[in-house]
């Protein structure tokens, strides 16, 4: 029986995919100003109604407190803000921004081209299959 090298291993795989996504979808990215978590603020934002940090942090499976750091640097940026919720002024909302809007559908075009890349070695019947499983193995 064949010992398995360390390059066959699921972790090394993984990893090693992971961090060659990270640098597509950060050069992809760079011209926006903002990375793959800020994107995913961004898009999750954009595609619900008006919600809380809580709400948003809930969705992304983000805790608390990196919510309120990614919030805040999206605000600096000029792509989000906080608002008061219609009907419950006590509750604040975070809604984009005219230019966080622009920024969410280019920079998700760019994202889609360097995933596009990254599976680009696979047909896409196994680009989708290789999706499904990962979201199995995920959820």
């Amino acid at each position: 029986m064949a010992i398995p090298t360390v390059r066959n291993r699921l972790g090394y795989l993984l990893k090693h995919a992971q961090l060659r996504l990270y640098e597509l979808t950060g050069k992809a990215l760079e011209p926006y100003g903002i990375d793959g978590r800020q994107l995913a603020v961004l898009i999750a934002i954009d595609d619900q109604v008006p919600q809380s940090q809580q709400e948003i942090a809930r969705r992304l499976d983000v805790d608390r407190t990196s919510m309120v750091a990614l919030v805040d640097e999206l605000e600096r940026k000029g792509l989000a803000e906080r608002q008061s919720a219609t009907g419950d002024r006590r509750k604040n909302v975070v809604a984009l921004t005219a230019a966080g809007k622009d920024t969410v559908r280019k920079a998700t075009k760019a994202s889609n081209a360097a995933e596009r890349a990254f599976l680009a070695k696979l047909s896409e019947a196994e680009a989708a299959t290789f999706r499904q499983l990962l979201q199995t193995v995920v959820s």
